[in-house]
């Protein structure tokens, strides 16, 4: 299963690599062209030549991460590892969660003072990032070196598993679910000019999309996105950002984006026309690649189609597989509906 392969690959920002040689290996043979520009983005192409809206399809391969930043050398803690977060983390999520480090997957463990040694004060508030150390079982510093260096990333040692009723879990959903649906689209055939951009780095600030789209100068853009889910109990239903199971959102507003109302409403009607369940997205922080691609050049048209991830950011994510089918649904029926011209620019 798709889904289950890009969850599972290794990817932290700037370190994409694993995952778009998955993708090229799906999209090879199906798109006219495939290319990789200089940040890591690789993008896609279908009907360059042909008329029409140019249309970009948007997904990050990126997921939030560690770096390793120092190997300690000396006294108890030589051959532990110090590091840093690549992109959003609640550092009280990390504790005792195993990680893989680098792309040969070193495992390791992240550790801290035992609750007993720790003082009264300290029991009251997570224990900062820079308290935290990964264990890789190394007997000294020589022999962490042996295997690991600073600069090297690592991911959550989570696998894909499915459970519950159509619910699945596992990392990096956000935005490998994305990719997933991407993939998929970019099998289609439209008379049209499809892009699609697999981007790079987005955790750290939407940096691929922006270069993405500054190449290819789409008419319309569509990110598909891992978005945030808080329906768990003690949720107010006014706080209840998405909802797991209702189908995929649509956004009005985020951190980086106020939505095209035009757009907004067109992919809105889409569903209801196709009998797809569609939700809005109620929170305003957050955001995804279109916050970065709507701003390129003469301005572009667009919004984001999201799917619900519970436990976003966090080392086990969790998405209803009704969601991803229903999100692909309502993908398929917007690329079908600007083909026979119901929104135009």
């Amino acid at each position: 299963m798709l889904l289950k392969t890009l969850s599972e690959a290794f990817g932290p920002t700037g370190f994409e690599d694993e995952v778009r040689n998955v993708i090229r290996g799906e999209l090879e043979g199906r798109v006219d062209e495939m290319k990789t520009d200089v940040l890591g983005n690789l993008i896609a192409v279908k009907g360059a030549a042909k008329p029409g809206p140019k249309v970009m399809l948007d997904a990050h391969m990126d997921e939030v991460g560690l770096m390793v930043v120092q190997i300690c050398d000396g006294g108890a803690d030589a051959g532990l590892l110090k590091f840093r977060s690549l992109g959003g983390i609640d550092p009280r999520v990390l504790v005792s969660k195993p990680v893989f480090i680098g792309p040969d997957r070193i495992p390791g463990v992240i550790g801290a003072k035992p609750v007993h040694l720790q003082a009264p004060e300290e029991r009251q508030k997570p224990i900062p990032m820079e308290k935290l150390y990964i264990d890789i079982g190394a007997k000294d510093a020589a022999d962490a070196k042996s295997v690991v260096k600073p600069g090297d990333a690592a991911v959550f040692a989570t696998r894909y598993a499915e459970f519950g009723e159509r619910a699945a879990k596992g990392k990096s959903f956000d935005d490998r679910v994305g990719c997933a649906l991407l993939v998929e689209a970019m099998r289609s055939e439209v008379p049209y000019p499809l892009y699609g951009a697999f981007t790079v780095q987005e955790e750290i600030g939407l940096r691929g999309a922006r270069a993405a789209a500054y190449q290819i100068q789409p008419d319309i853009a569509i990110a598909l996105e891992g978005t945030v889910c808080f329906d768990v109990v003690g949720a107010p239903s006014h706080g209840q950002s998405t909802v797991l199971g209702k189908g995929p959102a649509l956004t009005v507003q985020d951190a980086q984006t106020i939505a095209d109302r035009r757009f907004a409403e067109f992919m809105w009607e889409t569903a209801k026309r196709h009998g797809i369940p569609v939700q809005w997205r109620r929170v305003k922080g957050g955001s995804n690649d279109f916050g970065a691609i709507h701003r390129v050049g003469k301005g572009v048209v667009g919004g984001s189609i999201s799917v619900p991830v519970r436990y976003i950011h966090a080392p086990t994510q969790v998405v209803s597989l009704d969601d991803v089918e229903n999100a692909q649904r309502l993908l398929q029926a917007v690329l079908k509906e600007i083909a026979e011209g119901s929104f135009t620019l």
